[in-house]
């Protein structure tokens, strides 16, 4: 398994509504099957910045299937709105 990991910055003083929209969309990612886990991390030291944290069989599951598919661009109707800057998108793998 692979994790994507987006850091995703928005306005502090919309993080209901973003919170709100995430779980929104959690489901488009888990109707996946190559999607093995989801979880939203807020950055307790800076308000407005969050870590998106996806499991994936692979890259390739995410980055050229979901990001392909309608389900993607629901997410990004959804949260897309909110963000403030650019989302930071790298891909790891557990090695210990």
């Amino acid at each position: 398994m692979i994790r994507e990991v987006a850091v995703l910055t928005i306005d502090p003083a919309e993080s209901v509504r973003f919170e709100a929209a995430v779980a929104e969309a959690k489901p488009l990612f888990e109707a996946s099957e190559e999607c093995m886990s989801f979880a939203l991390e807020r950055v307790i030291e800076e308000p407005g910045r969050y870590r998106l944290v996806v499991g994936w069989t692979s890259v390739a599951a995410h980055m050229d299937r979901f990001r392909e598919s309608e389900s993607f661009q629901k997410w990004r109707d959804l949260a897309g709105p909110f963000f403030t800057a650019p989302p930071e998108v790298v891909h790891t793998e557990q090695v210990i």
